[in-house]
């Protein structure tokens, strides 16, 4: 198969980008979406031009860190697959494929597909953790009884990898959906009780500070979240940040 490939080209956070076009060939239906960029990368080099630079870590749609916007659609064509579980058969043989950075003020461009994220590991150090017994003396885990809903739900919630396609998705840009992920997965659990009311109030000034925007209900988030993270899981938290916010006035 053959592509010709649109892809954004920035040199640094300062720097002005631009689409930039290439041709690739000789690639197999059964590569992945980052396979094929490495073989493009391969032809840059040897012909002298500066790689394109993405983000890659685990290629098993765990790590989350594939984060591209391709024709248009986070992850690209397909649902519950992030880019690096994203098929060369998804497309025909001499396709026009555009290939794009998220798009967020919370996310400014490193450089090319490369964005910088830190903004969701400054929101989980705000409240996303428990206290833990670490003394020797730790409670079995079979000995904390809990709700078969709860303990699913929770489960769902954990399963939020931090990719950020939600928000590259979002009209307004939101992080309402990662964040509700992970105040649902704490909430539910008995182990996250201590920290229940601290934990919502801190993680949405957290994500309001790193200029995320808010929800405005449109869905694409959930549609688009390659584990189906759901909707619900915002509901909830806006129901903690209200028992929380009240709780603290009391």
């Amino acid at each position: 198969m053959r592509f010709t490939i649109k892809v954004w080209r920035q040199k640094g956070p300062e720097s002005k980008g631009a689409l930039k076009e290439y041709k690739v060939k000789d690639i197999s239906d059964d590569m992945s979406f980052l396979e094929m960029i490495d073989v493009l990368n391969n032809q840059l080099i040897e012909s002298g031009d500066d790689p394109i630079a993405f983000d890659h870590d685990c290629r098993e749609g765990i790590c989350g860190m594939c984060s591209m916007y391709i024709n248009g659609r986070a992850h690209g064509p397909g649902e519950g697959i992030t880019t690096c579980q994203l098929h060369m058969r998804s497309f025909q043989d001499g396709d026009t494929i555009y290939i794009e950075p998220w798009r967020a003020k919370a996310f400014p461009i490193v450089k090319d597909l490369v964005v910088d994220r830190s903004a969701f590991d400054r929101i989980i150090e705000s409240g996303g953790f428990v206290s833990v017994n670490t003394s020797g003396n730790t409670q079995d885990a079979n000995a904390l009884p809990i709700p078969k809903d709860d303990a699913d739900n929770a489960f769902d919630a954990a399963t939020c990898i931090g990719c950020g396609a939600c928000v590259a998705t979002c009209k307004n840009a939101s992080a309402m959906l990662f964040v509700s992920a992970k105040v649902s997965q704490l909430a539910l659990l008995p182990q996250g009780q201590v920290e229940r009311k601290d934990r919502v109030i801190n993680m949405v000034k957290q994500m309001d500070d790193e200029g995320f925007g808010n929800c405005s209900n449109t869905g694409a988030c959930e549609v688009e979240c390659p584990k189906g993270i759901s909707l619900e899981n915002i509901a909830r938290m806006n129901r903690e940040f209200l028992a929380a916010s009240v709780s603290s006035k009391d």
